[in-house]
């Protein structure tokens, strides 16, 4: 992956700085508000995907070779992992 939850971050607070700059005219500022909106939604998806790929890990660290992860909801797995977790994502 490219860009890392840092990079997630920094964009966010870079808005925010953008947001609150002195002396915005009333369409800059609305261009920024728009822009934070758009920026909302796509962090927001991209948290949910992420908290969706931990759930599935956690659930193959916890059941091991009972539960069967899809391989698309784990496209990453740590290095810490089980053998069993690893085994039963990978296939």
């Amino acid at each position: 992956m490219k860009n890392k939850f840092k990079d997630l971050n920094d964009h966010r607070c870079a808005q925010l700085e953008r947001l609150s700059e002195e002396g915005l005219t009333e369409e800059q500022l609305l261009t920024e508000v728009t822009r934070s909106q758009a920026m909302v939604a796509v962090s927001s998806q991209i948290v949910g995907a992420a908290a969706l790929q931990l759930k599935a890990v956690a659930l193959v660290a916890e059941h091991g070779g009972r539960f069967q992860a899809p391989a698309n909801l784990i496209e990453h797995m740590p290095e810490t992992a089980p053998a069993t977790a690893l085994k039963t994502v990978k296939g």
